[in-house]
């Protein structure tokens, strides 16, 4: 029996090597062809042709919207794709499409690109943020900060999944996500946007979403990804987008370059730059990050695109240039491949073209870009498949989809607080349900939602549950009492609030068991997001406090894009839920988390500041708050990765197979939990690691390792991480990985253990 066993795992082991050396032979001449495909194509391209396919227009510069659909100006389309030879149109016009409206839309573009002498297809591209979220029709997502909340890379890659399933029924090949920007100061308007200020978790989770999203490419429901924004764009000096970060090379590649090259390594095969400057330059002409870096030392092979006009910012906002033609000369040749022109794409042409023939930009530089360009193209088969169609995707819009978005939401919602064990509450109780951000669909999505800044997603959505209608559903009408209390100006600046009716909130909350507090912010994104000050607006503080002064039990509903300042009030409300932007079905998990039929398991994937003057992050030096008392102080009001649940577990048995390792190693580091409650529960388990001295002051801990288990009341399951030793090594001051010889500390939640490298080593 021994022997046949081990013959039949010998044959195993046989077809398994024979199967991938078949995948990865097939994979090599698959690309093989590719290549010689578009270098023979490229060789037939006059100069002209070539820069049109580096730049990029964005679609209402090529129509008009008449009533709820976007038509084309035939002699502006013609003038762009047939003249000017472009090869890439992105973005929404202005109003979100259905699926059909933007399979016409393609077409007449792809018609259009057909006529020309060389047939190239256009490459479309949308931002598809949480889902396909300038689509009318399509399933949405909570934002990126609420996916990585869930600390559950399935329910993301799933995620990207659908995304790819329904751009491409609109027959749009290319997404301009995912973020992988690091959520490192809670005062940048774009914190919502990507995966938390980890960048191990927002590697984790940005690689899942692109496999999901664009494995394999070709298929006729998957799409190519950009990963964005390259690189440190979410860590301005200032808070505010889009301006200036000081960022020593060695820190942009310990914490800000891995989850690119992360992706990279992935697949990615489009990457979107970092609008603003790092160390006061612009990084569209930064030629050691966008050729140095990422071309040449992650060996990405796909192509780079500019952010919204961001060529002309060099000349224009940052006075680096005289005119935008220079501008122009200095990005081409630092490694920008693709420009994204909004409007006037004839200077750009131009330009360029001018720029070649008086030989400031080489030849040689054109050909590779536009070689990068048309080999995406050619990976996602536009050749020969320049369209698909809604009728050929029937699980568009699916119950089956709407299910994946609400189980997303559901485990990002965050349990901050429980006093007394205040939640779950009775479906019989009565509830006033107050704030400003209790009855709009516009605040549970946030910007990037049918529209630009969402400011039109309460009509958009309007079949969707707000949290008031949620609530009601599952309360009842007659146990549920609403009063505004704060209400957003709508018509004015997104953070405006103002007091609606103090008297008549307090009032109705005499007759109820609990108040549930729904306060954050209103939808926002970009530049009319940045703000001065990182607490709650003084209205809701007061509304708040008003609450609180009822005696009632509060349940404090956090439905915002970034960790606004709250302890003023959280000692007085019993119960805290973050909810962050959950998206249309983020207000019907809420109400099942608000009575338990779901057990909340979200976790922080970012630090939630206690005082506006203490932003520090998890990461963060020993003189940052390691109790050194001529240091700073670490004194947040909730830490990275913290998240309560309705039941309780417990760690055991915490263990590592050995206690010193060599550099080439990896440790197996094994731990017990167990459900000690009465309810069943999702529990991450999270793995973080100390290196105890180092050359470079090292940071207080980092995690390494993390798993999302679901355990039965009273069911134990052993959780083990493989920690390669490599990935310990810091980055020096010379830019160099570097693991050195000397103790470390592993925790994992109140238990500790230690182990050792023996030796040094260089990378």
């Amino acid at each position: 029996m021994n022997r046949l066993i081990r013959i039949i795992q010998h044959s195993f082991f046989c077809f398994c090597l024979v199967s991938f050396t078949v995948l990865n032979s097939e994979a090599q001449t698959n690309e093989t062809a590719i290549n010689a495909k578009v270098n023979a194509l490229v060789k037939q391209m006059s100069l002209e042709e070539k820069v049109g396919q580096m730049a990029q227009v964005s679609i209402e510069s090529l129509g008009k919207i008449e009533g709820d659909n976007f038509v084309f100006d035939p002699a502006k389309l013609k003038d762009a794709v047939e003249n000017y030879k472009i090869g890439s149109i992105l973005n929404a016009p202005g109003i979100p499409l259905t699926a059909a409206q933007w399979n016409d839309v393609i077409d007449q573009i792809e018609k259009a690109a057909n006529k020309t002498k060389m047939k190239i297809p256009v490459l479309y591209g949308l931002d598809d943020n949480h889902g396909c979220n300038y689509l009318l029709d399509a399933t949405l997502f909570p934002q990126e900060i609420g996916q990585a909340a869930t600390w559950n890379p399935s329910l993301i890659f799933n995620a990207g999944v659908i995304t790819a399933y329904e751009s491409r029924a609109a027959s749009v090949p290319w997404t301009y996500s995912p973020v992988l920007d690091l959520g490192v100061n809670p005062q940048w308007p774009r914190i919502w946007e990507d995966y938390g200020e980890d960048p191990y978790l927002t590697s984790q989770m940005g690689v899942a979403f692109i496999k999901g999203v664009q494995n394999p490419l070709g298929s006729k429901d998957k799409l190519a990804v950009s990963i964005k924004h390259y690189m440190a764009y979410s860590d301005p000096k200032s808070g505010h987008d889009r301006s200036d970060a000081w960022i020593p090379e060695n820190y942009l590649r310990e914490y800000h370059l891995p989850p690119f090259a992360a992706a990279v390594k992935a697949g990615a095969r489009t990457v979107m730059v970092n609008s603003a400057l790092i160390n006061g330059i612009p990084t569209h002409i930064n030629k050691h990050l966008l050729t140095d870096i990422l071309k040449n030392e992650l060996h990405f092979t796909g192509f780079i695109v500019t952010d919204w006009q961001d060529i002309e910012n060099v000349y224009r906002r940052d006075h680096i240039t005289k005119n935008i033609k220079d501008a122009t000369m200095l990005a081409i040749n630092a490694g920008i491949d693709m420009s994204m022109i909004p409007y006037n794409y004839k200077e750009f042409c131009t330009d360029l073209i001018s720029l070649v023939k008086e030989g400031k930009v080489p030849m040689s530089r054109i050909n590779d870009a536009v070689t990068r360009i048309l080999r995406v193209k050619e990976e996602l088969n536009l050749f020969k498949t320049p369209m698909t169609y809604l009728k050929d995707y029937p699980k568009y819009a699916s119950a089956e989809f709407h299910k994946a978005s609400y189980n997303t939401a559901a485990e990002s919602i965050t349990l901050l607080k429980n006093e007394n064990n205040v939640l779950p509450i009775s479906k019989t109780a009565t509830v006033l349900v107050t704030g400003p951000n209790a009855n709009s669909m516009r605040t549970l999505n946030g910007g990037w939602t049918y529209t630009w800044q969402g400011d039109k997603t309460d009509f958009y959505a309007k079949q969707y549950n707000t949290i008031l209608e949620a609530v009601t559903n599952k309360f009842g009408k007659e146990n549920v009492k609403y009063e505004e209390g704060v209400a957003y100006n709508m018509k004015g600046n997104w953070s405006q609030d103002s007091v609606v009716d103090m008297d008549a909130t307090v009032k109705a909350a005499a007759d109820v068991d609990y108040i549930l507090l729904c306060l954050g912010e209103n939808s926002y994104t970009e530049t009319p997001g940045n703000i001065n000050d990182v607490n709650l607006s003084p209205n809701q503080i007061e509304l708040a406090q008003a609450m609180i002064k009822t005696g009632k039990p509060v349940i404090l509903i956090l439905n915002e894009g970034r960790p606004r300042v709250i302890n003023k009030i959280v000692p007085g409300v019993a119960g805290i839920l973050d909810i962050y932007l959950p998206s249309n079905f983020g207000a019907d998990a809420l109400a099942d988390i608000l009575t338990g039929d779901v057990n909340p398991s979200g976790k922080l994937p970012i630090t939630y500041a206690r005082y506006p003057n203490d932003l520090v992050n998890y990461i963060h030096k020993p003189s940052e708050g390691g109790g050194n008392p001529q240091g700073g102080e670490y004194d947040p009001q909730w830490q990275f990765g913290y998240g309560l649940s309705y039941t309780t577990f417990d760690y055991s048995n915490l263990a590592i197979n050995k206690k010193t390792f060599s550099p080439g190693e990896t440790a197996d580091i094994s731990v017990t939990v167990k459900n000690t409650g009465s309810r069943e529960g999702k529990e991450v388990v999270q793995l973080f690691v100390s290196d105890l001295v180092a050359s470079l002051t090292p940071d207080v801990k980092r995690l390494r390792g993390f798993e999302k288990v679901d355990l039965k009341p009273g069911e134990s399951k052993t959780v083990t991480f493989h920690l390669v030793m490599k990935d310990l090594a810091f980055v020096n001051s010379k830019n160099k990985k570097i693991l050195e010889a000397g103790d470390f500390k592993i925790q994992i939640n109140n238990l500790t253990s230690t182990f050792n490298v023996n030796k040094t080593e260089t990378f």
